[in-house]
C-alpha cells in the first residue's frame, strides 16, 4: 500500500474512532447525538406547605439548609396557584406530577363516592393487590390504578425505553404511589401499625433484602427516644406563634400532653403511628431516601433516574396544631436541616450540579378559626357528616323520603340518584331545595351545580376551579363554597381543601442541574410543574397535562 493510501485508511480510522467517542460522551450541546439531561430529577413535595412559610420562617432557616438554598442558588416561583377544587393531598399530588385536573385525571379526592359502583373509594384502593412487607393487610392494597392519566415519571420511563428508574416515597401510601405513576420500579409507604415501610403486589412479590434490613433497625424506636423538644430559642417561638398552649389545638400524643416538651419514649414499642405528627417522620424519610439511592444506584446508570419524595409529617403537625403554633414552626425549622443534609448526600453521591430538584406542595393550609376569633378575622368550622345528616333530614320532610343525599366529601354533595330515578322525583327540585337551605347558613357564601360551574355567578378563577374539579363518575352535583375562613373540620386542630389562597397558594421552587438562579412573580400554576420538568428532560409531557413550562427558571446547559 502507497503512502497516501495508508494516510488516508488511517484518516477514516481516526474518524470512526472519533464518532465513536463523541456518541459516548457525556453531552451538553442539544446538536450532539445524545440528549443532555441530569443525572437523577428529585421531586419533594411538602404536605401543606404554604408559600409563606418560606418568608415568615426565613431567619430562622439555616444558611445552608434545604429552604435558603433553594430560595437563594434556585428559581423561585412566587405566585403559583392551584386550579380545582378540592385542595387535598391525593389531588395535589397527581396534579404535580401529571400536570392535569380531576376533571381528566379522575383522582377526584382522597375519598370520593362512585356514582358507578355506588360505594365510597379512597383514591390509591386496588382490592387486586396484596401488602408487601406487613400482615397488615390493608395498608398495602394499594396502586395507582384509580388515576387515568399518565405522570412525568411514567413518561420518563417511556423516553428511555424503560431504562430509567423511578422510585417514590412518602409516609402516606398515595404520596408515594401517586407520583411513582404505572409503570414505577417501586413506591414504598409508611405502614403505622408494624412501623416499617412497605409495598404492594402490584410492584413486587417481595421487599429488596436492603429495605428489610433497613426496617429491622426499628428507627422509629430510635427516634422515640429523643422525645421532642423545641429546636429554637423560646424567645424565637414566642416572637412568631401563638401560645404554646391553645384549647384549638388538637392533642396527637394524648390528653396529657398539650405542649412542648412531648414525651416520645412512652410509645416505643407499642404505637408506631405517632411518629407520623412528629418532625421525626421526615427525618426517617429522608434517611430512607439516602437509602434508596445508595442501594438502588440511582444516578448511576445511563438514563436518568427519578426519586418522588413526599415529607408527610408537616400536614399532620399543621392540622393538629395551626400554621402559628410553635409545632409548626418547629417542624419547618427541622425540615430546613434535614433538607440541608439531603442535598448535602446528593452533592457527594451523584455530584453538584448533576441534579434536578424541584419542591412544592399538595396543598397549603387555613388558620385555626378560633385562633382568627382571637384577632377579629371571620372564620368558622363545618363538618361534611353534619351537612350530610342536616341535609338528609330536611330533604326527608320535604319530599317524604330518606337518604336523598349519598355522601358529602369536602363540601361536594353527591345526590341518590338511583333513589330519585326510582322514585320519579324532580332532580331540580331537590337541587333547588338543598340550595335553598344551604344559604340560610351564614358560613355558606353559594351552591353551584358542578354540571353548570361554568356560567354560574362567581369569579372566572373559582368557575374554573370546579369546572377542572369536576367528573360525573367520581364527583358530586353540588359544590357548597363556604365563606372565607370556613374549614371542613372538627372542634379542634384545622384542614384545607377550599378555593380561598390560603389553601391554594403553595412554594415551587427548581435547583441544580439546567436550572437558573432567581424568582418569578407572574402567576404560574400546580399544573406548570411537569411541563417544566418534561420540556427540561426533553421528553413527551404527561398525556393529561395542560400546562405550560415555565421556561424564565432554565439555563443553557
Amino acid at each position: 500500500m502507497n503512502r497516501k493510501k495508508m494516510l488516508m485508511s488511517l484518516a477514516m480510522v481516526i474518524l470512526a474512532i472519533s464518532g465513536a467517542v463523541a456518541q459516548n460522551k457525556p453531552n451538553n450541546n442539544a446538536s450532539d447525538a445524545t440528549i443532555a439531561r441530569p443525572k437523577l430529577v428529585v421531586g419533594i413535595i411538602v404536605d401543606q406547605m404554604r408559600w409563606d412559610y418560606l418568608y415568615r420562617f426565613y431567619n430562622v432557616y439555616e444558611p445552608n439548609g434545604g429552604f435558603k438554598r433553594l430560595l437563594n442558588q434556585g428559581f423561585s416561583c412566587d405566585n403559583t396557584l392551584m386550579p380545582y377544587l378540592p385542595t387535598v393531598t391525593a389531588v395535589g399530588h397527581t396534579c404535580v406530577y401529571t400536570g392535569s385536573v380531576p376533571t381528566i385525571a379522575g383522582i377526584t379526592g382522597n375519598n370520593w363516592y362512585d356514582n358507578n359502583t355506588h360505594k365510597t373509594v379512597y383514591c390509591t384502593d386496588d382490592a387486586s393487590v396484596s401488602t408487601v412487607g406487613s400482615t397488615t393487610k390493608a395498608a398495602g392494597e394499594m396502586s395507582p390504578r384509580n388515576l387515568w392519566v399518565t405522570t412525568i415519571t411514567d413518561e420518563l420511563r417511556l423516553a428511555t425505553n424503560f431504562k430509567s428508574k423511578t422510585i417514590g416515597l412518602s409516609i402516606k401510601d398515595r404520596g408515594a404511589i401517586l407520583p411513582a405513576g404505572h409503570a414505577a420500579n417501586a413506591a414504598y409507604w409508611y405502614d403505622y401499625q408494624t412501623g416499617n415501610f412497605i409495598s404492594s403486589t402490584y410492584y413486587m412479590n417481595q421487599l429488596p433484602e436492603w429495605l428489610t434490613a433497613f426496617n429491622n433497625k426499628k428507627w422509629v424506636d430510635t427516634y422515640y427516644e429523643k422525645n421532642w423538644s423545641p429546636l429554637l430559642p423560646k424567645a424565637t417561638y414566642e416572637a412568631l406563634c401563638d401560645a404554646d398552649v391553645n384549647d384549638y389545638e388538637s392533642q396527637p400524643f394524648g390528653k396529657d400532653q398539650k405542649g412542648f416538651p412531648y414525651n416520645l419514649e412512652k410509645f416505643k414499642g407499642k404505637d408506631y403511628s405517632k411518629i407520623a405528627s412528629t418532625p421525626y417522620a421526615n427525618e426517617l424519610l429522608e434517611n430512607l431516601a439516602e437509602t434508596t439511592i445508595a442501594n438502588e444506584q440511582l444516578g448511576k446508570g445511563n438514563a436518568t433516574d427519578f426519586l418522588a419524595v413526599s415529607f408527610s409529617s408537616t400536614d399532620y403537625i399543621g392540622h393538629a396544631f395551626g400554621p402559628n403554633s410553635w409545632e409548626v414552626l418547629d417542624v419547618y425549622a427541622r425540615l430546613d436541616r434535614t433538607l440541608g443534609k439531603f442535598f448535602d448526600y446528593l452533592d457527594k453521591t451523584i455530584g453538584k450540579n448533576q441534579y434536578t430538584v424541584f419542591l412544592t406542595a399538595d396543598h397549603a393550609g387555613a388558620q385555626i378559626p378560633e385562633f382568627l376569633a382571637k384577632h377579629n378575622i371571620p372564620g368558622g368550622r363545618a363538618d361534611d357528616p353534619d351537612i350530610k345528616r342536616s341535609l338528609n333530614q330536611y330533604l326527608a320532610e320535604q319530599f317524604h323520603q330518606p337518604n336523598l343525599i349519598n355522601a358529602v366529601w369536602e363540601f361536594d354533595v353527591y345526590l341518590n340518584h338511583n333513589l330519585i330515578d326510582s322514585l320519579q322525583l324532580n332532580q331540580a327540585a331537590i337541587e333547588k331545595s338543598i340550595a335553598q337551605y344551604l344559604q340560610k347558613d351564614d358560613r355558606v357564601l353559594t351552591v353551584v351545580n358542578k354540571a353548570k360551574a361554568a356560567t354560574a355567578s362567581l369569579p372566572v378563577n373559582i368557575r374554573e376551579m370546579i369546572v377542572n374539579g369536576y367528573t360525573p363518575k367520581r364527583s358530586g352535583d353540588l359544590q357548597i363554597i363556604m365563606k372565607s375562613g370556613v374549614m371542613d373540620a372538627g372542634k379542634t386542630g384545622m384542614s384545607h381543601g377550599v378555593a380561598y389562597t390560603y389553601d391554594t397558594h403553595i412554594p415551587l421552587l427548581f435547583y441544580g442541574w439546567g436550572i437558573q438562579k432567581g424568582h418569578l412573580n407572574r402567576t404560574t400554576y400546580m399544573t406548570d410543574i411537569s411541563a417544566t420538568i418534561a420540556a427540561l428532560l426533553k421528553i413527551q409531557m404527561p398525556s393529561g397535562c395542560i400546562g405550560q413550562p415555565i421556561t424564565e427558571a432554565y439555563r443553557n446547559n
